[in-house]
Order: C-alpha cells, then structure tokens, then sequence
C-alpha cells in the first residue's frame, strides 16, 4: 500500500528514526502509525542490546537545583560526535529535570524515576536506539546543604560541559564558593579532608611509602619522620582542605576557606571522558 509523506514526516518526529527504516516500518504495519511505533521501538531495543558491551567514554555532565537540594548526573555515550548531539543534549536535560524531581540519590533510584509516562531508563532507552550508539546514566548525585556552588566545564568549546562539581558550603562568599568549584575541577580531591581519608587507605599508603623509601635506602632511623613527610604529600593529593590553592599555590584551601568564612559540607566531581 501506499505510504504517505505526511505518516512518514509524522513519526520520524515522534521517534526521530530515519526515512528508510519508517517507511519500512509503515510498510510492515499496513500504514498503522501504533504499529509501526511498536515495529521500530522492538528495533531499537534490539540495537540497545547489541550494544550493550560498547564502552562510553564520552557525554556530558548537567545540574540543577532539586527540592532535596542540587543534583547532578553524567549521562554517558560512545562518541564525541553524539555528545554535542541536539537529540543527546535534549535527553540530558528530560533525565536532569525527571531525577531532580524525584530527588534520586544514585543511578538505580534515578532510572526508576518517571518521565513522560515511562521511566528514566525507558526514555534512555529510547533516544538511544534514536541515537544508534549506547547511552547510560552513568552517575547521579544530589547533595543537601545551605548553599550550593556549581561549576561547569567544557573540555573542547564545541561540546557540552565534560567535568562538572556541585560544592555544598555555608558562608556568604559566593565567589570564594565557586572558584574553590573551580579547584576540585582541576585537582580532583577525593575528600573534604584528612580526617575522612579511611583508615585502611591511609595504613595502605603508609606500607607503600615505607618500603619505597627503605628501597631507596633511606636509614631506619629515618623512615618514621620520612613517611611522615611522605604522607602529607599524599593528603594533599587526596583532601580538599590540604591542597594548595588552585589560584595561588602560597595558600592552602583551608586558609582560603577560613578567610572567606566558608565551610565545605560536602561536594561532588564528575568528569565524562576518559
């Protein structure tokens, strides 16, 4: 039967297919627009799943404020040249505004969050057999606090944002706020400070830099004040509060923070390259 333009146009709107595979689609379904949706839904999901070994090394990272506070996610795709694509960026945003509604904590919790009458990871799901590569949310967090600092960072100026924080921080200095945003974007601190560092990971570093410096050869007597010094470096690593600040290295964090009358509660980093 004849399948008209305007059936054609119709659906590759709603389901942002190809021409050749809707008009197969309309084709198989006798012109039935329901039944061709289904055909090509059934495709998609079938793509999806031949997919599902790719790895995801590109996306972007979006966030907004939320009722629990602010959240943040990192939807993750194959290629760069679908990262910057319109249908990718709009997807983004429908999971950005569905998980902050729902006040989602984690991916789970995120991808079971309704969207259009379906749930997040449908909807994913969906684009993604649009998109002909694998999409997933990859993280999800919503940080509670007084304030809220958020930075956004765009690794190449034709993509979306790559690497993206959220600080959560009482004080008034919204600048200091966000130019200490700015730092964990770029030195990627795993902990607010020395004190959360986990024991176990801390004695694990302890082992490591002892027996480095007994192979280098460093006297016994030595090795205590040594690995001591040795672990200071590595706290400045890892904590927030230790590191030397992004915008004058003479500075601490802490320093920065105590200055500015700010107290980090909490933060989040993501970043959605390789």
């Amino acid at each position: 039967m004849a399948i008209s333009i305007a059936d054609i146009k119709a659906l590759r709107e709603q389901l942002g297919t190809g021409m050749v595979d809707t008009k197969k689609a309309l084709e198989e379904a006798g012109g039935d627009l329901e039944k061709a949706t289904e055909i090509l839904r059934l495709k998609g999901a079938k793509g999806n799943a031949k997919r599902a070994d790719r790895s995801t090394s590109e996306g972007l990272v979006a966030a907004k404020a939320s009722p629990a506070g602010y959240t943040m996610i990192q939807l993750a795709c194959e290629t760069d040249f679908v990262a910057k694509n319109e249908k990718f960026v709009a997807l983004s945003e429908k999971v950005l505004d569905a998980v902050a509604a729902a006040g989602a904590t984690d991916v789970a919790s995120a991808l079971a969050a309704p969207a259009d009458g379906k749930t997040v990871g449908e909807v994913i799901d969906e684009q993604a057999a649009t998109l002909g590569e694998k999409v997933e949310l990859a993280k999800v967090v919503t940080l509670s606090g007084d304030d809220f600092a958020v930075y956004l960072h765009k690794t190449s100026k034709d993509l979306p944002p790559q690497i993206g924080v959220v600080v959560a921080y009482s004080g008034t200095d919204a600048d200091t706020a966000r130019a200490i945003a700015q730092h964990i974007a770029m030195f990627d601190p795993q902990y607010i400070s020395r004190d959360e560092v986990p024991a176990d990971i801390v004695e694990k570093e302890r082992e490591i830099v002892t027996e480095i410096s007994r192979n280098e050869g460093k006297p016994e007597a030595a090795l205590p004040k040594i690995v001591e010094g040795r672990l200071t470096s590595f706290f400045k690593q890892v904590a927030l509060l230790e590191q030397d600040y992004a915008r004058d290295n003479k500075q601490q964090v802490k320093k920065v923070l105590e200055d500015a009358g700010l107290t980090v509660t909490s933060f989040a980093r993501f970043k959605a390259t390789a």
